[in-house]
């Protein structure tokens, strides 16, 4: 992803790349080569959003601040938004099965796999 297009996407989240969304975007950029080379940064970047977003919102744990809440928002509406316009099908299907297990797992109090393992499994998705 050209920076010019990794700085549109990041608009309004600058603060979050400093926090740890890069060095999660980094870890999944590694587990997308076998996607078309323009799409890998889009789709990593999606996973990481998802996983940032999820964290923020305090999925499983205590309520979030309102301010967290809706950092956490913003960034699962830009990763749907990134998935949409660069994933197939299947994936966003997976993505959304993924995000599903977790918020499912979460409300019923039981443990969920690893968000990391579930996202991964979601870019393997054909």
């Amino acid at each position: 992803m050209s920076a010019a297009v990794l700085d549109r996407e990041l608009q309004r989240l600058e603060g979050l790349w400093a926090d740890g969304l890069s060095e999660t975007y980094r870890s999944y950029l590694d587990t997308v080569p076998m996607h078309a080379p323009d799409a890998q940064s889009r789709l990593a970047l999606a996973a990481a959003l998802v996983e940032v977003g999820l964290r923020l919102q305090g999925l499983g744990g205590p309520a979030a601040p309102p301010a967290a809440l809706l950092m956490g928002d913003l960034c699962l509406a830009r990763s749907s938004r990134i998935l949409t316009d660069s994933a197939s099908k299947p994936m966003q299907i997976a993505f959304a099965r993924a995000v599903e297990e977790l918020s499912g797992a979460a409300a019923s109090r039981v443990e969920a796999r690893p968000v990391r393992e579930l996202l991964m499994h979601a870019l393997a998705a054909r």
